[in-house]
């Protein structure tokens, strides 16, 4: 069984980030970095995918280096919390160039993969970071502003209180208008039903990379924001062998 440690490192600006990473092998070979949701107040962090099992179980079957970073104000890395802003994007960047120099780790084949408010920040991630070999998305929202006025008053006041409401603000946030600088393949997956991050803003963001040339992937599947495991699976399965695979063995 893979075995985690835990790591400390440095944003780039003296703050604190701090990283789970599981090795599934002893030979060099891909990576997956999660970068999780809101959590529901727990503020766990990257401890979250510790706890259910999740860094072990993609390390170990898929044979590759699986990580999982906290977000600004979870965790022990330092915050405060900028709901998806500029110091959370530059947390993300911090564990994806911490993953590239690991020895294990082939630095063109690396997934990063973001939940909910993690999937805001990982697609904006995405549009300055072009040498990702694929990202995933799940439960996101990526014209920030327009699903400000459509949610719900406590989700309003968070990004309120964290990032606050200026254009620029938005816009920081918004991967749906940086699409053209998408460079990676994508998986988006959401849900139906979901009440928390609409499904059209997931439909909106698919056509804008489709225009915008990226290679992407689009599945509404039979939830809410809380995803069914046993759809998620098997598309997560197909996509993740692809992609992780070494070059040499891609038919």
């Amino acid at each position: 069984m893979s075995e985690v440690t835990e790591h400390t490192i440095d944003r780039g600006d003296g703050a604190r980030v701090q990283l789970f990473q599981a090795h599934g092998s002893d030979q060099q070979s891909g990576a997956i970095l999660f970068v999780h949701g809101n959590q529901g107040g727990l503020l766990l962090g990257g401890r979250e995918a510790v706890d259910d099992g999740s860094l072990v179980r993609f390390s170990s079957r898929l044979g590759v280096t699986a990580a999982a970073v906290s977000q600004p104000g979870f965790g022990a890395s330092d915050g405060p919390a900028d709901f998806c802003g500029p110091a959370t994007q530059k947390t993300i960047v911090a564990a994806l160039n911490f993953l590239k120099r690991q020895p294990l780790v082939d630095p063109k084949r690396i997934v990063l993969y973001g939940n909910s408010r993690g999937a805001v920040a990982s697609a904006m991630v995405a549009t300055k970071v072009h040498d990702l070999k694929a990202i995933i998305l799940t439960g996101g929202v990526y014209d920030l502003r327009d699903a400000y006025k459509n949610s719900s008053r406590g989700l309003q006041q968070a990004i309120q209180n964290e990032a606050g409401l200026s254009d620029e603000a938005f816009l920081d946030r918004s991967a749906f208008y940086h699409a053209h600088s998408i460079r990676s393949e994508t998986l988006i997956l959401h849900g139906k039903y979901d009440d928390r991050a609409s499904i059209d803003q997931a439909e909106r963001f698919s056509e804008a990379l489709e225009r915008a040339g990226v290679t992407v992937r689009f599945h509404a599947l039979d939830g809410g924001h809380r995803l069914p495991r046993d759809q998620v699976t098997p598309i997560l399965r197909e996509f993740l062998t692809r992609v992780l695979a070494p070059a040499a063995t891609v038919q």
